[in-house]
């Protein structure tokens, strides 16, 4: 989780962080990885977004794969309906969670029994995403002299915003992420 001070933060927004905001950024880190580490493992692609599927019969096709590995349950579907490139409204992205954790309980996969738990478990992990996303863009813009991802990184910040705003213990990124944006 290192690219969003890094690269986002430090050579993006040329801000040096204090002491004190390290340390809740820390903190931060540290509750979303647990919560990440505590969901059930499963093969999840990494990109799964609507530009790696592709239309067709019987099933869809899925491009770029070759990163999957074993990882938490949620992720895959926050990578589909938290993307990178396009944004869907909150209660369409609520919609379609709940449909897959029915569908997903029913096929026996082993997500939380609880909707609310596994919506926050959602939502955490995409925040995870989001962040490490940012600093990605922002390396891949300053290393790499592509600088077109930073148009991008609103939604991520948008995204992140929403997020810390509505869990108690993500306050200090929302008071962080003001006093950066």
């Amino acid at each position: 989780m290192d690219l969003f001070p890094q690269w986002y933060v430090s050579r993006h927004l040329g801000v040096e962080l204090s002491n004190a905001q390290k340390s809740g950024l820390e903190g931060i880190f540290r509750l979303l990885a647990e919560s990440a580490l505590a969901q059930p493992a499963v093969y999840v692609h990494r990109d799964y977004m609507p530009r790696n599927l592709m239309l067709s019969d019987p099933n869809p096709g899925v491009l770029d794969f070759q990163d999957a590995v074993l990882g938490p349950i949620t992720y895959d579907m926050v990578s589909l309906l938290r993307d990178a490139f396009v944004s869907w409204d909150d209660e369409r992205v609520l919609d379609w969670s709940v449909r897959y954790w029915e569908k997903a309980k029913r096929a026996g996969l082993p997500v939380q029994t609880d909707f609310a738990e596994f919506w926050r478990a959602f939502e955490w992990m995409g925040l995870q995403r989001h962040l490490k996303v940012l600093g990605i863009f922002a390396r891949i813009s300053y290393r790499d002299g592509k600088p077109k991802y930073l148009a991008d990184t609103p939604r991520f910040i948008g995204y992140a915003r929403a997020v810390s705003e509505r869990y108690a213990a993500l306050a200090p990124l929302a008071r962080l992420l003001d006093q950066l944006e």
